[in-house]
């Protein structure tokens, strides 16, 4: 990947509001991806619960579950219980992820379902 294409996705990264930490991030080829790998896994979350949503959308308490996972396994490395790693920031993330946006799905049913 040449640099400017690298450089310009690190700018995006830190536009989506990521800090880019290096230890917690994933690389190709040496090129470190433009967001952690928590940022990476709350993306890949909302394609999911995107696409899903035409399918399923969870009850609000589950949402709010899901994203109580990502937030415990935050508060886990935030209070130096356990250094979490990225794998688990990964999958946490997508946990998390699908549950935003679901969750921000079922706040729009529910005011749509005042307009009607």
């Amino acid at each position: 990947m040449s640099g400017k294409i690298w450089i310009k996705l690190m700018k995006i990264g830190a536009k989506l509001g990521c800090h880019q930490r290096a230890d917690r991030s994933f690389f190709i080829k040496d090129c470190q991806y433009p967001v952690c790998a928590r940022c990476m896994g709350m993306h890949i979350g909302y394609v999911i619960a995107g696409i899903s949503a035409f399918l399923y959308i969870l009850p609000i308490w589950y949402c709010i579950i899901l994203c109580g996972i990502m937030f415990l396994d935050w508060l886990i490395q935030f209070l130096k219980i356990r250094e979490s790693n990225n794998i688990r920031r990964l999958i946490t993330g997508i946990i998390g992820g699908y549950g935003v946006l679901t969750l921000e799905i079922n706040v729009i049913i529910f005011l749509i379902s005042f307009i009607k």
